[in-house]
């Protein structure tokens, strides 16, 4: 019997991404197809909190199984910023992500130490029972953008064993990055399952 699954998101393109992943043992819904639409408020402090409060919501507001995730840039001679904060680390409102790559480029300003890597968490919350994945591709940061492709930090990360950012690597990203990553561990738990 196929098992039906909300994945936390309105985003088609990783509803797509994940839905192909999964294949046909699982039948993805969005937050639309369910009829959900709360903007949950991501108020952790980590990302496994962020993934767990949007996975709980819908499990306990819907009653389905279902998963969230989050995601953020860790930047190692910033102390893991911006981390848990990495959409909205210029502050004002929504999601800037110009201002973001401008004041993480301004804070790495003379720093030689430019590793960082890119975190992705997946809650999933699979008949009561809480389950984590996560995905880690480590890089470093560039000194100014390059590229017009992804999006957020893409243009300024470099993933390890490349010469280039995110946002020039085109669909190479989508088979090496962090949520590819966390999205495979998922798929191998759920075809356990």
């Amino acid at each position: 019997m196929e098992k039906k699954l909300v994945f936390a998101t309105n985003n088609a393109h990783k509803l797509e991404e994940v839905s192909a992943m999964l294949g046909t043992s699982v039948s993805l819904m969005s937050l639309n197809d369910i009829g959900c639409h709360t903007d949950i408020p991501e108020t952790g402090t980590t990302l496994e909190e962020n993934a767990l409060i949007k996975a709980r919501y819908i499990h306990e507001h819907y009653g389905m199984d279902c998963f969230a995730d989050d995601t953020g840039l860790e930047v190692d001679a910033l102390d893991g910023e911006p981390g848990v904060y990495s959409a909205r680390y210029a502050g004002g409102a929504g999601h800037d992500s110009v201002a973001n790559m401008k004041k993480l480029l301004a804070r790495m300003e003379g720093v030689t130490d430019r590793r960082a890597r890119f975190r992705t968490v997946i809650a999933l919350i699979l008949d009561g029972e809480v389950h984590e994945f996560e995905g880690i591709v480590r890089g470093t940061i560039a000194t100014e953008p390059h590229g017009d492709g992804g999006f957020g930090y893409d243009p300024v990360f470099i993933p390890e064993g490349y010469d280039r950012t995110f946002a020039e690597l085109g669909d190479v990203k989508n088979h090496i990055s962090h949520r590819a990553r966390a999205v495979e561990r998922l798929v191998e738990f759920l075809r356990r399952g």
